[in-house]
C-alpha cells in the first residue's frame, strides 16, 4: 500500500467506501491524515468503522477545516448533477481530487524520476494496460500494475527509483486528477461514451485530453478526429506527441501496416515488429493497443528487442479475446467480456472460420449491427435468453442451433469445429450479451467456458489453470 504521507496531519474528507474508495481512507490514515469517511450505504460505513476509519455524515462536518476532499470516481462530479458532497466542497472552497490525484502526489514528493506510464481511452486501454506491464514484467523490471484495470492505486507498492508504475485511467479518474503527470501518456482512441456522467461529447474529450496534456510524452492514436485535434493542441503547446495509427501510414509516428508495426522518423519508416502469429494481439484492434505499448516503452527506455519478446509472449486479458485452449487446428477463445454487439465485433473480425458461441441476456439492438461479419461464422451457437431472437437475426445466413446451455455449446461446437477442413478454426465465446440470465457476471459466464473447454478430449490448455490466469 502507498501511505498517503502528503497529507499527514491534515484534515481529510472522503466519500465512497467502495473498493478503491476503502483503499484510499486506509492510505491516508496509514499516511497520518485526519480522515472523515462517509458513504451512502450504511453496510459501508460500519465496515470502514470497524476497520478503525472516522466516519459521521458529511452534511454534519466544518467544510471549512477540511484541506481536501477525497471523492470516489463512481461518484457524480458534474453530471447529471454533481453529488451532494460536491456542493459542499465547493460551497467551502475544498478542492476535489480523487485516488490517481493523491497517487500522482506521492510520486512527485518521493520518486519523481520514478517511470509512471498512464493509459486512458474508450475502447482497448485494459488490454494495453496490461501489455505495457507484460512487457516490462518480462525484461525483469519492478512493475507495478493498476488503476481502473481492477487494482487499486494505492494498494500497490510505493513509487520508487526504478520502480515502473502502469496504471489504466478511466475518465472519471483523470476528472479528479488535476495534476496528472505521467511520464507517458496514452490516450488510444475516442467514442461517445459515459455522456450520462459528461454531458457532451466536447466534455467527455477535454477530460481525457488532461492525461496526455501533462505527460512527459503523449502518446496519441490518431484515427478519430477528436484525438487528432488533442494531438495537435498538445503539440503546439509544446508537448512531445508520438501519434499511432492503425488505419494509416504516418510521417511521424508508430502505424499498423497490414501485422507488422512501423516506425516513422524523419522520414524514414522501420518496420519494428510483426505481430503475425501472435494469436492475443489478433485484429487491427490490438495493432492499435500494440503500437501505442510499443511507443509508451520506448518512452521510458525499454529495448526493441525486450519489446519484441513481450508481445511475443503476451498472454492476452482474461475474458478479452484471451485463447484459452486447443485441440488440433482449432483454438478455443474466451471473450466474455464483450456483452454486447459493439464488443464482440473486434473478436469477430480476427477469425475466418468461427465456431460462434453467443447469447445471454440481451442487449438493445440485438446482433444485428454484426452481420458483416455473418460470412467468417460456420456455425453459431445460441444460448441463453437471447437465443430465439438471435436466430432470428441470422435467419438463414448463418446455420445456427439453439444450445441453451454454455456446456451444450462448448461441447457441439468443438465436435462441429474438429471436422473443419481449413486447419484454422476458432470456437469462439464471445456473446454480445450481458450474463446475469445464467450467470452472477462475465468473470463467471468466462471461467466456466474455460472449465468446459478443459474437459474436453485431447485438449491442450494454453492458460495455467480453468479460471483463466496465466
Amino acid at each position: 500500500m502507498i501511505p498517503v504521507t502528503t497529507l499527514a496531519g491534515k484534515k481529510v474528507a472522503l466519500f465512497g467506501l467502495g473498493g478503491s474508495g476503502f483503499a484510499t481512507a486506509r492510505a491516508l490514515v496509514l499516511g497520518g491524515a485526519e480522515v472523515t469517511a462517509w458513504d451512502d450505504n450504511p453496510d459501508s460505513v460500519t465496515k470502514a468503522a470497524a476497520e478503525g476509519i472516522h466516519t459521521a455524515d458529511l452534511r454534519l462536518i466544518d467544510w471549512h477545516a477540511q484541506s481536501i476532499f477525497v471523492l470516489s470516481p463512481g461518484v457524480p462530479l458534474t453530471h447529471p448533477k454533481p453529488h451532494w458532497t460536491v456542493d459542499l466542497a465547493r460551497a467551502a472552497g475544498v478542492d476535489i481530487v480523487g485516488d490517481v490525484e493523491l497517487f500522482v502526489r506521492e510520486r512527485r514528493a518521493h520518486a519523481p524520476d520514478s517511470p509512471f506510464i498512464a493509459i486512458t481511452g474508450t475502447n482497448g486501454k485494459s488490454t494495453t494496460t496490461a501489455l505495457i506491464a507484460h512487457i516490462l514484467k518480462s525484461s525483469g523490471r519492478d512493475t507495478q500494475l493498476g488503476g481502473n484495470i481492477g487494482t487499486a492505486v494505492l494498494t500497490l507498492e510505493p513509487p520508487k527509483a526504478g520502480r515502473f508504475h502502469v496504471v489504466e485511467c478511466s475518465s472519471y479518474q483523470i476528472d479528479l486528477a488535476p495534476t496528472l503527470n505521467p511520464s507517458a501518456g496514452i490516450l488510444l482512441n475516442l467514442t461517445p461514451d459515459h455522456l450520462d456522467r459528461h454531458g457532451t461529447m466536447q466534455h467527455y474529450a477535454d477530460v481525457k485530453e488532461r492525461l496526455v496534456a501533462g505527460s512527459g510524452v503523449a502518446v496519441v492514436g490518431v484515427d478519430d478526429s477528436h484525438c487528432e485535434m488533442i494531438a495537435d493542441r498538445v503539440e503546439r503547446a509544446g508537448g512531445k506527441v508520438v501519434r499511432i495509427s492503425r488505419r494509416h501510414a504516418l510521417a511521424d509516428g508508430i502505424y499498423a501496416e497490414g501485422t507488422k508495426l512501423v516506425q516513422a522518423q524523419a522520414g524514414t519508416a522501420i518496420p519494428i515488429v510483426d505481430l503475425d502469429g501472435i494469436q492475443t494481439l489478433r485484429g487491427s484492434h490490438n495493432a492499435q493497443n500494440a503500437a501505442a505499448a510499443v511507443a509508451a516503452c520506448l518512452a521510458v527506455g525499454v529495448s526493441v528487442d525486450d519489446i519484441r519478446a513481450g508481445l511475443a509472449s503476451f498472454p492476452g486479458l482474461k475474458h478479452r479475446m484471451q485463447p484459452v485452449g486447443r485441440r488440433g487446428g482449432t483454438v478455443f477463445v474466451n471473450d466474455s467480456k464483450a456483452t454486447n454487439a459493439d464488443a464482440a465485433a473486434p473478436a469477430l473480425s480476427s477469425y475466418d472460420h468461427i465456431y460462434w458461441i453467443a447469447g445471454g441476456l440481451p442487449k438493445t439492438g440485438g446482433i444485428t449491427s454484426l452481420s458483416p461479419f455473418f460470412p467468417r461464422i460456420a456455425k453459431a451457437y445460441l444460448i441463453g435468453e437471447a437465443a430465439a431472437e438471435f436466430a432470428a437475426t441470422l435467419g438463414e445466413a448463418v446455420p445456427y442451433e439453439i444450445s441453451g446451455t454454455l456446456e451444450r455449446a462448448v461441447a457441439h461446437a468443438a465436435e462441429d469445429a474438429e471436422k473443419d477442413e481449413s486447419g484454422a478454426a476458432a470456437v469462439l465465446l464471445s456473446p454480445a450479451c450481458a450474463s446475469f440470465d445464467q450467470y452472477k457476471n462475465f468473470e463467471v459466464r468466462g471461467d466456466a467456458f474455460v472449465s468446459h473447454v478443459a474437459a474436453l478430449d485431447g485438449i491442450t490448455m494454453l492458460i495455467g489453470s480453468a479460471t483463466g490466469d496465466k
